[in-house]
């Protein structure tokens, strides 16, 4: 299960992730303006956080297969329909919407809760690593992969090659459809409270400061992804370097982001979550002082990606770990599906900001100093996380 899953995310994020490679060549073809493309990823980053607590919840009352296969349907209906529209509406309506509810529905929250909510809580750090360390890998395949696409048969036939490569997640979200009888059987031996329904779940999670916290520090991940995804392509364009250190930048990323969720999934077994959130966040604040300084090379650019993918996405193992323990795992899909729509409300003004920034600036300078700034406040908004002291476990004789 915890395979497939990764197989999931790795069609789902892969595609997600890899969109910025079409931003210039919609531009080129359309004239549709940075701006306007910009808006429409915002939509979609925006989308995707919206539609993660209500497939979670879709998934923890009927399963994890309804959502993922309809997730999976939406994906290659926006990418089909993409060539077809010449306007910013349209391109939000396609990526913004269709493409974005359809990654959000067989992504993170469901993903985690069908696989993640059914292990002991000392082995589900890992898993969730592994789980996230599939969409890495499908960025690391579908960034080369899609710029080879656009290169040979131009942007709208590379988006029709991936809507067809979308629909290789049917199978597997068959394969992860739960059994009615076996929905409840989440094994919860978190310190939890009794199971009192959803509505008082959340009112509990959102009186808990802790979670606020939480939440808090997720904006920010979401604000430097989304400004990243978007934008990183275009920032290598303005440095006059070719689009292929473009997609090798976004590949590398990916891969690297690959160690990054396994060792992330190692590290919350052994070390509290909040204090491995707070290094990684403190670390992207460092390691993006130090690119500003730094000549911009081809070099230069992949060992940033290089960087930057180690914590990429790995803030969501610690994170998904940190709901499961304040909340325990019979909600968990709904739970941390919420802190991923607060993760893309910052998604959402990191890639708007960021076409409004290089259209008034020329350059996307102050976004890198807003994305210091934010990523050093993340890092001391999860100290004060209530969490106990990891309990290890007694090792065999």
């Amino acid at each position: 299960m915890i395979l497939l899953a990764a197989a999931m995310m790795a069609i789902s994020m892969g595609g997600r992730q890899s969109l910025g490679l079409f931003v210039s060549p919609i531009n080129t073809s359309t004239g549709m303006g940075i701006t306007a493309i910009s808006l429409a990823l915002a939509i979609a980053q925006l989308v995707w956080g919206l539609v993660q607590p209500l497939s979670g919840a879709v998934a923890d009352r009927y399963g994890a297969g309804r959502a993922l296969a309809t997730g999976v349907l939406l994906l290659a209906a926006g990418a089909a329909l993409t060539p077809l529209v010449s306007t910013g509406l349209g391109l939000s309506l396609t990526l913004g919407v269709l493409f974005a509810a359809g990654s959000g529905a067989s992504s993170m929250a469901v993903l985690m809760g069908a696989t993640v909510a059914r292990l002991p809580a000392h082995r589900r750090g890992m898993a969730s690593g592994i789980i996230n360390a599939g969409g890495s890998f499908g960025q690391f395949v579908f960034a080369p992969v899609l710029q080879g696409f656009i290169a040979l048969m131009g942007w709208m036939g590379a988006m029709y090659a991936l809507a067809a490569l979308m629909l290789l997640g049917l199978p597997v979200a068959r394969a992860l459809k739960t059994p009615a009888k076996r929905r409840a059987q989440v094994v919860d031996d978190d310190a939890a409270p009794p199971d009192r329904g959803m509505r008082a779940a959340l009112r509990d999670a959102f009186a808990d400061r802790s979670y606020l916290l939480l939440h808090a520090g997720f904006f920010t991940c979401g604000f430097h992804i989304a400004f990243l995804v978007t934008h990183l392509p275009g920032e290598i364009g303005l440095c006059g370097l070719p689009a292929s250190v473009a997609s090798w930048t976004l590949a590398i990323i990916g891969l690297a982001n690959i160690f990054g969720s396994l060792y992330a999934g190692w590290c919350v077994q052994r070390y509290r979550s909040k204090h491995v959130l707070a290094w990684m966040y403190a670390s992207r604040a460092v390691l993006i002082a130090v690119y500003l300084m730094a000549p911009k090379s081809e070099l230069t650019f992949y060992l940033f990606a290089a960087g930057l993918g180690f914590t990429w996405l790995a803030t969501v193992p610690p994170t998904a770990g940190l709901v499961g323990k304040l909340f325990g795992s019979r909600y968990l899909s709904t739970l941390f599906g919420l802190t991923i729509f607060t993760h893309q409300i910052g998604g959402f003004l990191g890639a708007w900001l960021g076409g409004i920034a290089v259209t008034a600036f020329g350059d996307y300078q102050w976004m890198w100093y807003a994305d210091i700034a934010l990523a050093a406040m993340a890092a001391l908004a999860n100290l004060p996380i209530r969490e106990a002291r990891v309990s290890r476990l007694p090792q065999p004789a």
